[in-house]
């Protein structure tokens, strides 16, 4: 008996990027025991069309599953938890794939998160200044479920008539699992403006056109919502359990989006004992950034708080019971590789730090530090300085026409510029993210500590900058996959393994290293945070200087 009781408890973490699906088995500390990963399609039928199909992604679902299970007894498999992009996925009335393209093409069903088809339809809901947009920053993105589907009502009448189900791709995914067709809702009150007091608007559906959703209680939307980690019906259905190569009825949890999966895998840890200004203080002052290919800034608080151009407040998104504020910068980790990969000096970068047996930005790193003499590595860009919009700005500016600016170049052209300009564009990242918290605290967040993950956070320099620009300690988490960690923890929770989400995330979500801001430093960044905001000034200034033509 007592052998029984110590058996380790274990959790099936499953996280659908962009281009692959990823598993984990993770432990009741948080420890990712095993990990898999397989690639997924993605059609690109024309420009800013971005689809994929449900079944592919199932499929790959299953795989990943089977791998980080394998020689496990099942018996201390307790829960299962699924995140994924917010992508729309399409289903007729019988739960068959349905096109959502013109070529009818029923196997590609789903419009992914980053597509971009739907710009005149956003146009017109943003026109309407309906009350729900108060809650996404005062503007929709393009990127959110209702343009989508008032494209796909103007666009393909056939589809739209014959759709049975509309879904988010993690609610999709515990449909699967169970055969219960409730939503989570992080996804509806993020990207389909449902608010957890009045539910669904009606007047917002009518006024844009979509009055047809309302039909039999909202059913092809969604009219039975739960909390992000609430157990969902009697968990895996004999057909799923079969595809998963797990035993039926185990539990499975309402699900996430992946950044806020990240969010939920960093923001609750365990700080005790490593002097932080956390410690000891509510989790609303602590902000998780989730820093891959685009970065999310993701705060909680008691009460709603209204940032202007950072999306929310949005009730029990992430953390069941808080109001949550998104912030977010379109091109990270895609910027810094678009500067150093475009950079003429790049070959020479790339054979020197193959010869050196590390991966490019080690090396950068590495020669900064040669270059940089006796002055600290962030002072180098005394005269360098870059704006980061390259795709825009999602947060605090809204501006989707806003393009990236450097100011500072010279006729060099050497490895040393190459790691310079790189330089820059770090910083500019951070400054961005300097810029989104200020906002976020003159609104009323009151933030001390960051808490990273995600594919940048395994860069140092980028680390730093981000806690000497913004004056705040780093914290980073344990495992590097924190986003497969929050979906273990949805699992956890799901199985009644922990009384709550916050206790699963405290025992759960483990942090590593520590990164401290260096004080000293604090006069240098204030001035390149004022270059910073003087550039968007100017580019505003000339392009109303050409718009007047």
């Amino acid at each position: 008996m007592h052998s029984k009781k110590t058996a380790v408890r274990y959790y099936v973490g499953i996280d659908v990027g962009s281009a692959s699906v990823r598993a984990a088995l993770v432990d009741g500390c948080g420890t990712v025991v095993a990990h898999a990963e397989q690639p997924i399609q993605i059609w690109e039928p024309q420009p800013d069309h971005y689809e994929q199909s449900s079944a592919d992604i199932w499929a790959a679902c299953c795989s990943v599953t089977k791998k980080v299970i394998c020689g496990v007894d099942s018996a201390q498999i307790r829960g299962v938890g699924f995140d994924a992009t917010c992508s729309l996925v399409v289903l007729d009335k019988q739960f068959q794939p349905l096109a959502v393209n013109c070529e009818g093409q029923n196997h590609r069903n789903v419009i992914m998160w980053m597509d971009h088809r739907a710009v005149s339809q956003v146009k017109l809901i943003n026109a309407t200044q309906h009350r729900v947009l108060n809650y996404v920053g005062g503007a929709m993105s393009v990127e959110m479920q209702p343009p989508k589907l008032l494209w796909i009502k103007e666009n393909l009448q056939e589809s739209w008539v014959k759709a049975g189900y509309f879904f988010d791709l993690p609610d999709f995914l515990s449909w699967k699992a169970t055969g219960v067709t409730a939503r989570s809702l992080c996804t509806v009150v993020c990207k389909w403006t449902y608010t957890s007091d009045r539910g669904w608007d009606d007047s917002f559906w009518k006024m844009i056109g979509l009055e047809d959703l309302m039909k039999d209680k909202y059913e092809k939307i969604g009219n039975h919502v739960l909390s992000p980690g609430e157990a969902v019906g009697k968990g895996l259905t004999p057909e799923a359990a079969k595809d998963l190569g797990l035993p039926e009825g185990i539990a499975v949890a309402a699900s996430l989006i992946d950044a806020h999966a990240g969010g939920l895998g960093v923001i609750g840890a365990d700080v005790k004992g490593h002097n932080l200004p956390c410690e000891n203080q509510p989790i609303t002052s602590r902000v998780a950034m989730i820093c891959g290919t685009s970065s999310c800034h993701m705060g909680v608080s008691e009460k709603p708080i209204f940032v202007p151009g950072v999306w929310g407040p949005y009730f029990s998104a992430m953390v069941p019971g808080l109001w949550l504020n998104e912030g977010g910068q379109s091109a990270t980790g895609k910027l810094i590789d678009h500067v150093v990969r475009g950079h003429v000096a790049f070959p020479e970068l790339q054979s020197k730090a193959a010869a050196s047996a590390h991966s490019i930005y080690t090396y950068l790193n590495s020669h900064l530090d040669l270059i940089k003499k006796s002055l600290p590595v962030g002072f180098l860009t005394v005269d360098l300085h870059v704006w980061p919009d390259f795709h825009g700005n999602r947060s605090p500016l809204t501006d989707l026409t806003l393009k990236g600016m450097v100011v500072g170049l010279t006729l060099s052209r050497g490895l040393d510029e190459l790691a310079l300009i790189y330089l820059a564009t770090i910083q500019a990242i951070a400054l961005g993210t300097r810029h989104i918290l200020e906002m976020m605290q003159a609104a009323g967040h009151d933030i001390n500590t960051l808490f990273l993950c995600g594919g940048l956070s395994k860069n140092p320099l980028f680390v730093q900058m981000h806690a000497d620009i913004t004056g705040k300690p780093v914290v980073l988490s344990k495992e590097v996959e924190s986003v497969l960690v929050g979906a273990a923890i949805l699992g956890a929770c799901a199985s009644g393994d922990f009384v709550s989400i916050q206790e699963a995330m405290a025992k759960m979500g483990k942090i590593g290293r520590v990164v401290q801001p260096n004080h000293e430093h604090k006069r240098f960044y204030d001035k390149k945070y004022e270059v910073f905001l003087k550039l968007v000034e100017h580019q505003r200034e000339y392009r109303s200087i050409m718009n007047s033509l």
